[in-house]
Parts: C-alpha cells; structure tokens; sequence
C-alpha cells in the first residue's frame, strides 16, 4: 500500500455498501414507475417523428455537400491537435502562456467550479465537449440544402443534444458532483432519485421539475396579496376590483388582461415588485381579469368567448361598479394579443370608445418571426395538438411548461436536473419559480385555433383575415392610442417582432424598449433601478432603425408608462374622483381577492373533472 493513503474502515465500507443498496432500491423502484407510465401521447409521437425527420433531413443536406464535410472533419483534427498541444504544456508547467484553444461562453454556468480549470482530466473533458458544441453548431448554421422551417427545426434540436451532452450533466464527469458523492457517501444520489421519482409523478410528457421548495409560498398569504374582491365572476374568468390607497383616483378605470397561459399574479407577486400595487398607488382604479383554470369541461370555448366573457365582458361590470363606460387596457403576451382583437371587435362594431388607450406589454400581433417557439408551430404539431385536444378538451399545462423551459434549457432544465438529481438539494424557496411551475391548462379549442391561425397562417395582420362572432376584425382600422412595450432579451415574444405591431393602427402609437427579458424586463419596479429602456419618437418600418435612433434611460420603464396616460390625457389628472371601495357601486363583493379561480391547480382541475365523468357514467 502507498505511503500516505489512508484505506478505507470497516465502518466506511459497510456505510458504502448501505448506500449502494439504497441506490439500486431507488434506481428499480424508478424503472417500475417508469414502465408504469402511460403511453407517449400522440403529441410526443409527433415530436420524436419531427426530430428523426429533421435529423434525416440535415444528414442528407450534409453528405450532398462533401467540401463542408471535409473542411469541417479537417478543423476538428487541427483544434484537437492544437488541444494536445495545448495539455501538453498546461500539464508539464502548470499553466499556459498562450491564448486558449476555446473557452466556455462568456455567462456559460455550467463551468464555473474550478476544477473545469485547474484539474487535467475534468479540463480536457470540458474541452473536448466544447470542440464538440462549436462543430455542431458551426455545420447545422452553414448547411445548405434545407428549407427555412428545416433549418430552423435542425438548429434548435442540434442545439438541445448538444447541452443534453455536456459533461456537467452525468455524475461521473462533473467535479461538484463527484467531490459531494465522495463526501456524502452516495447520498446525494438516493436522494436525487427519490426527487426524481417525486417529478415523474407530477409530469406527463418529459419530466417537470421542481424548481422551488413549494410550501414556502400560498397564493394570497405570501404572493398575489394587493387587498381587493372579486366583484364579478363567470365560468372563464372573475374580475378583481383592488383597494384604493389614494384618497382620489382617476376617474377612468384601468383593466388588466393577463394571459392565461400562466397566472396573473406575476404582476402581484410581492409588495415590492407588484405592478399591480404600484398601479393602485398612482391613483387608479385598478380591475384584472383572474382566468380560471381550464378542464374538459371547458373545450368548446373559443377566442371569440375570451374575448366576449373576458375582456368585453369586464368592461361592462366595470361600468355597473364605476359608471365609466370606457377604460385604460393594460395587457400582457396572449392577453395583448386578445386586447389587439378586441379592440379591432369593437372599432368593427362601432364601440372604439369603450377603450381610450390599450398597451400591450410583449405582446405578439405579427407572427412572421415568432422565434424558437415556432419550432413547436409547424403543421405536424399543430394537427397532432388540434386531434389531442379534440379528444381531451385541453392542454395539460405542464406541456406547455416543458416545451417553455427547453427555449432556455441549460438555465431552465439542465440546471435543476443537476441539482435535484444529481446532488440531491431540495430547491430553495424563489416566488418567480413558484408562480412558473403553477401551470394552468389551456382549452382545447381556443389553442387550436391560436396557433393555427396566428402562429401558423399569420392571419391577424391580414385585413379581415380574423373573424369573430361574424365580424371580420381589422388592426389597421383602430384608431385608439396604442403604448408598446417590448424587452430586448425576450426569448418568448422577440421585439423584433412585437415590433411589427406598431405599423398596423392608425391611431398614435408609442413604443418603448425595455433591457431584460420577457418577465423581468415587464415586472421592473421603479425603486430598484434596473435594466432602463430605450425611447424614440419615430417609428421607421424596421427594429433595427428604430434603435439606431433611440435614447437609452436609466431605470424602469413604469413612470413613462404613467407620463404617457397623464400628458395625453387619457386620464385626467385634474379631475379624479374619491377612491372607489370594492363593493361600492352595483357590483356586490363575490369573495376576497385574489378569489378562487387563481388558487385552482392543475392536478385539482383534473381530479374534479375525473370525479365529474365517474359520476356521469
């Protein structure tokens, strides 16, 4: 035995052995409930069929091009010769004069432990991998021969194998893992796995992770807790009047139309950051529109009946507790997009004045270039979706939340793979992660019909292109004041993008461009002084002259949101009214807020439908 080596005691070895045991008891308890899962859905099938037929396709692309090939199999030989080089002398004198062969990405977290660096063998793992990453990405970017839809397909699902490989994401090759494994005496994997069963029994297509400790938060103790009451309520939404803290407010009312792919109260989260709190402290009357939660029951409702039992539908209680018959829109991502429709419904019927500005807050109207979440808008999908909720009546929004979190996977999916299954941790307690996995179902009919004639066929943009109850709506007819805002790192409704909706109304339109991103460029409170935004008066037809053009801010976007309603006068700051209570007008108090529809999880949603069809049959 070496000098030095301390061997292993008895009570070690047995402690090992119990640990071993414990893994494999776990690992076979995981193989039965995975053989015990249901079927892949026709959904997944199409997807795994999409995937094999992009493969196929950038296969053939690539053997039809043998220069690309060659040339691309030639810089591999000479990286991995330069990195032999390079290793040679990193390891004959502990350091390295010249620049790096590659390095990880300037924010690439996953190599961050020291070890990447300074130990040979996890170092040359890293490296190899990161050879590896850059010839993928570098011959799917140069492939000719494919379509745009292919070329598209390919990068993303190149780009998802590629961090799937990443050496920090198997236990035997990544540092942290190894040294917590040693210490711990294989723990950190029984745990793990048993975190892993727990997901599996929460998830219905992949695996959704838990992202935060879950118990640390209840929706109207701890978030979503501006004072207010549900005055209002039908089956597709309830209607939340908040409690003024002013003495006077505005006399116009303010509507807010969150999107139903998720819950509203990201803009109530807490004090500190809730829109909705700082909304009511400007001296508004604050409304919002609380989506219920969708079952089978509700598959045959439609955009037309989001629009009619939604936002239409508000504005007239509005007026039964107000006396107002028009309103401010402030809306959000699907929610704008409702606004956008209902606004053009009601200029199409003659009613533009029931609104007298609406914002749209990252909100798509030209879906030309949705982005990466296009890849999950192509016909396949689309028709294999359009069969599954013709037969189920929804979306289990648990889908929707796994297809979102691989357009950011090392961030979103990976990261917590690693750390809840790999070392075992239990999530730490984080309200933005909370409100992320409290997933609502989408209906049936209503996502259908979205994807296909939006996403897929672009049809809002077109005059007439949309029909709702038997009117043929128009964007570029509406003549009502229209603020846009976007966020410069939105990787769900890029602003190139969004942008595009600022050609199509008549009336004036300001759009401003906030730093971050889809979330945390919107929910940017004044005090905290973040991220800033970009302003210019002009709106040229491309994002990329606006920019040229724009004036950079320090700070968050709100007070020129609250400028532009008070210098336009779309609502008056001499003339406000004393504060309206909840309850006051001819609307009575249903329930506090934020009422029930937003406590209603999926898994309660669907238990209640189950019980529903049992007692039907």
């Amino acid at each position: 035995m070496r000098s030095g080596v301390t061997p292993p005691s008895l009570s070690d070895i047995e402690e090992w052995n119990e640990r071993l045991q414990a893994i494999g008891k776990e690992y076979q308890e995981l193989m039965h409930q995975l053989s015990g899962r249901r079927e892949s859905s026709e959904i997944a099938r199409t997807v795994n069929d999409n995937v094999n037929e992009t493969l196929r396709a950038g296969a053939q692309a690539l053997w039809t091009d043998p220069q690309a090939l060659h040339q691309a199999q030639l810089r591999l030989l000479q990286d991995q010769f330069a990195l032999w080089r390079q290793n040679v002398n990193f390891n004959g004198t502990g350091g390295e004069e010249s620049e790096p062969v590659i390095a990880p990405a300037k924010g690439d977290r996953r190599f961050r432990d020291q070890a990447w660096q300074n130990e040979p063998v996890y170092r040359h793992v890293r490296d190899q991998y990161l050879l590896f990453s850059r010839l993928i990405n570098d011959v799917v970017a140069h492939m000719d021969g494919l379509s745009e839809e292919q070329q598209q397909n390919l990068g993303f699902y190149a780009r998802q194998y590629v961090n799937a490989l990443s050496p920090s994401n198997f236990f035997n090759t990544n540092p942290e893992v190894m040294r917590l494994t040693l210490e711990n005496k294989g723990q950190n994997l029984i745990e793990g796995l048993a975190r892993l069963r727990e997901d599996l029994d929460n998830s219905v297509e992949g695996i959704n992770m838990a992202m935060t400790d879950r118990s640390a938060f209840e929706v109207g103790r701890n978030i979503a807790v501006t004072p207010g009451a549900v005055v209002y309520e039908n089956e597709l939404m309830q209607l939340i009047q908040y409690t003024p803290s002013t003495d006077k407010t505005f006399k116009t009312p303010l509507l807010i139309i969150p999107p139903w792919i998720n819950k509203y109260y990201i803009l109530d989260l807490r004090q500190d950051n809730s829109l909705v709190k700082w909304l009511v402290d400007q001296g508004h009357t604050v409304f919002l529109t609380s989506w219920c939660n969708p079952g089978p029951q509700q598959g045959d409702i439609t955009w037309a009946d989001y629009m009619q039992l939604g936002s239409i539908a508000a504005m007239d209680a509005i007026e039964q507790a107000t006396g107002e018959k028009s309103v401010n829109l402030l809306s959000y991502c699907v929610g704008g997009t409702l606004a956008a429709t209902t606004v053009a419904y009601l200029t199409s019927t003659r009613r533009a004045n029931r609104v007298r500005s609406v914002t749209y807050m990252t909100t798509l109207q030209d879906f030309s270039d949705p982005g990466e979440i296009g890849v999950f808008a192509r016909e396949p999908f689309i028709s294999s979706l359009e069969r599954q909720m013709e037969k189920d009546g929804y979306l289990d929004g648990r889908v929707m939340a796994f297809a979102f979190n691989l357009l950011r996977e090392n961030d979103l999916y990976w990261s917590f793979y690693i750390n809840n299954y790999l070392k075992g941790e239990k999530p730490a307690p984080f309200d933005l992660l909370y409100w992320n996995t409290d997933s609502t179902n989408l209906v049936g009919a209503t996502h259908g019909w979205y994807l296909r004639h939006m996403y897929r066929e672009n049809l809002l943009v077109e005059p007439g292109g949309i029909e709702l109850d038997g009117v043929k709506i128009d964007l570029r007819k509406i003549s009502t004041p229209s603020y846009f805002l976007s966020t410069k790192e939105d990787h769900i409704a890029k602003w190139n993008s969004t942008y595009g909706g600022t050609q199509l109304p008549k009336g004036p339109v300001t759009f401003v461009l906030g730093g971050s991103g889809h979330i945390a460029g919107v929910v940017n409170p004044p005090h905290k002084n973040k991220y800033g935004y970009w302003t210019n008066e002009a709106l040229p037809p491309s994002h990329e002259e606006w920019l040229e053009g724009a004036t950079y801010h320090d700070g968050s976007w709100w007070p020129h949101w609250q400028a532009w309603l008070t210098d336009n006068g779309y609502v008056n700051v001499s003339d406000q009214v004393t504060a309206r209570q909840p309850g006051e007008g001819k609307l009575v108090i249903i329930e506090p807020a934020p009422g029930r529809y937003v406590r209603q999880t999926i898994a309660e949603v669907l238990s209640e439908a189950a019980i529903e069809t049992q007692k039907a049959s």
